[in-house]
């Protein structure tokens, strides 16, 4: 029987309570968060990061998440003191 080839895993939203999650195995690499109903604005504030703002959509800030989350991940540490 032929093996079944092992997927890559991939990060992954998750929705809460007035947020979403942006996942990677169990590490949080980002979230949008919304208001409360009564007291929403109409913004979406999302955070990934040392990476902050705000999105007039829930699409427009997930893709700013994922985008963040991208750049952290494949940005060098330059000013890392440890090395």
């Amino acid at each position: 029987m032929p093996r079944s080839a092992k997927k890559a895993k991939q990060a992954f939203w998750e929705r809460g309570y007035l947020a979403h999650g942006y996942w990677f195995r169990k590490e949080r690499l980002g979230q949008v968060r919304l208001g409360p109903k009564k007291e929403w604005d109409g913004i979406d504030r999302w955070q990934a990061g040392s990476h902050s703002g705000e999105a007039a959509t829930l699409e427009e800030a997930k893709r700013a998440v994922e985008q963040a989350a991208l750049v952290g991940a494949s940005q060098l540490p330059l000013f890392d003191k440890n090395k």
